[in-house]
């Protein structure tokens, strides 16, 4: 045709198609060259970023020219747990295992107390001991590290004045836990290195928590409640035996130079003392009253006007119970004197556990208060109590509660009693808001499904009314075309 031959005659020079095929055979495709190009690109942008390491913000530390502190970090009796066991200089921790105590966490504290600088001691772990008998739930072995005030009790994290590591990776303070860091096993022969910056700089007034030398978390905050006040090393451990070092020298060298507990500057650090009576005898005070009196809140009182004295009663084991870990007792307490246990634990249940402590604690130098209300008040096992308590060492006070009680104890009585009746007005004021909230949130439910409904309803009848509308018009048009067609045939005849 001619458009053929317009195109044969008028086409531009150049090889024949036949020639043009095999070279572009030989040759890639230029575009195809590009796709592969923008995929191989494209997926090197879907590859993820490897995550890079956060810069160690901590320097070498220089070297020191105020006066060194005088003396050795100790860890003293008054800041042990009963079950604690001191040897090697008080350098080696251990704990007793019978009766029970194998549930219990042991707790110590360092004499030294950091108020300013940069320092950190280290734990270093020689034994896991196998406990005869654990708890369902409950590690066998446990380890915490970290600081606290000398106002605090010795179970770190507790309370507001402590905040410490644990091998779950969390950071424990005033018992909220916060993720810090990777969970860390609890090893034989690991090394536990903490922490404390409290210099001016990127890191100022943090934690950190080291694991044979490497860095285990990024500095954790200090808490508001602990800035400003002096920090003891504290240490919980069960089923373990572990070596403390305050140094001068570390086990395991950090990536920069820090200096030890030991090696601190006696204007950064407070040094708390020994509490040793001036004629050796410790007291023992043995309150007696009758049951259901008060006499537990006289106690509290007693408590709270002598901080170094060491409960031993039933309500305190069963608290330390608790704080260790092992799980609350189901049955509800109706006694402080004799509170139900129900810890599912023979050693825990039968007494043995309370049997352990009584052995215990008059063996070590410390004040006490033991409460037995019933055991107190009874003469002939009054007389076998004190018998426990050798008069060498301990001076025996008895502290009867008789007649009317003293305007201070009624005053505190009433405040208690003025506190509980707030907060349950408060609670009940709470309940209320809440209840009120809730019905506020039902009506406006209820509101919005109705429009909804209304909604869904209007809808539907409108397109219903569209479809009947369609399928009249779709009615109108097949008569409409019938009739058409009936018109058709009857012209074409």
């Amino acid at each position: 045709s001619a458009r053929r031959l317009r195109a044969r005659f008028f086409a531009p020079p150049g090889p024949r198609p036949l020639f043009a095929s095999l070279l572009a055979a030989m040759v890639p495709p230029p575009a195809k060259k590009q796709k592969t190009e923008d995929g191989e690109a494209a997926a090197d942008a879907e590859k993820p970023a490897a995550a890079e390491e956060p810069k160690e913000l901590e320097v070498d530390a220089p070297k020191c020219t105020k006066q060194k502190m005088k003396g050795a970090v100790e860890i003293l009796v008054q800041d042990t747990t009963l079950n604690a066991m001191l040897c090697d200089s008080n350098r080696t921790l251990m704990s007793l295992a019978e009766g029970g105590m194998q549930h219990l966490l042991a707790g110590v504290r360092g004499s030294v107390g950091v108020t300013k600088g940069r320092y950190m001691f280290e734990v270093k772990i020689l034994e896991l001991a196998n406990a005869a008998e654990s708890v369902k739930g409950v590690p066998k072995h446990t380890l915490k590290v970290g600081f606290s005030t000398s106002a605090s009790n010795l179970f770190a994290g507790d309370t507001a004045e402590s905040i410490c590591f644990e091998s779950l990776g969390s950071v424990l303070h005033n018992k909220t836990r916060t993720k810090a860091c990777p969970p860390f096993a609890v090893n034989k022969h690991s090394v536990l290195g903490v922490l404390l910056n409290l210099e001016p700089g990127p890191n100022a007034n943090t934690i950190s928590l080291f694991v044979d030398g490497v860095r285990a978390s990024q500095p954790h905050a200090l808490p508001d409640a602990l800035k400003g006040k002096a920090l003891h090393p504290c240490i919980n451990y069960k089923n373990i035996t572990a070596h403390v070092n305050f140094g001068p020298e570390t086990i395991c060298p950090l990536p920069f130079k820090c200096r030890m507990l030991q090696d601190a500057a006696q204007a950064d650090i407070v040094v708390a003392k020994a509490d040793a009576p001036a004629d050796g005898k410790y007291e023992v005070v043995f309150p007696v009253g009758l049951p259901d009196e008060g006499t537990f809140d006289r106690l509290d009182q007693f408590l709270k006007k002598n901080p170094k004295h060491m409960e031993i009663s039933e309500r305190m084991i069963m608290d330390w119970v608790e704080k260790s870990g092992v799980p609350k007792s189901r049955t509800a307490r109706t006694s402080n004197d004799k509170p139900e246990k129900g810890f599912g634990v023979k050693e825990l249940d039968d007494d043995s556990i309370r049997r352990a402590v009584l052995a215990v604690a008059p063996m070590q130098g410390r004040h006490y208060v033991v409460m037995e209300i019933k055991r107190n008040l009874i003469e002939d096992d009054r007389k076998a109590l004190l018998a426990q308590w050798p008069e060498a060492m301990f001076k025996r006070i008895a502290d009867v509660a008789v007649g009317s009680p003293p305007p201070e104890y009624k005053a505190q009585v009433q405040k208690a009693v003025l506190e509980a009746k707030q907060q349950k007005a408060e609670r009940a004021w709470e309940l209320k808001k809440l209840e009120k909230l809730r019905q506020k949130k039902i009506a406006k439910q209820k509101k919005e499904a109705e429009k909804a409904r209304q909604k869904a309803l209007k809808l539907a009848k409108k397109k219903q009314e569209e479809a009947k509308k369609k399928m009249e018009e779709a009615k109108k048009k097949a008569e409409e075309a019938k009739k058409k067609k009936e018109e058709g045939e009857k012209e074409g005849e």
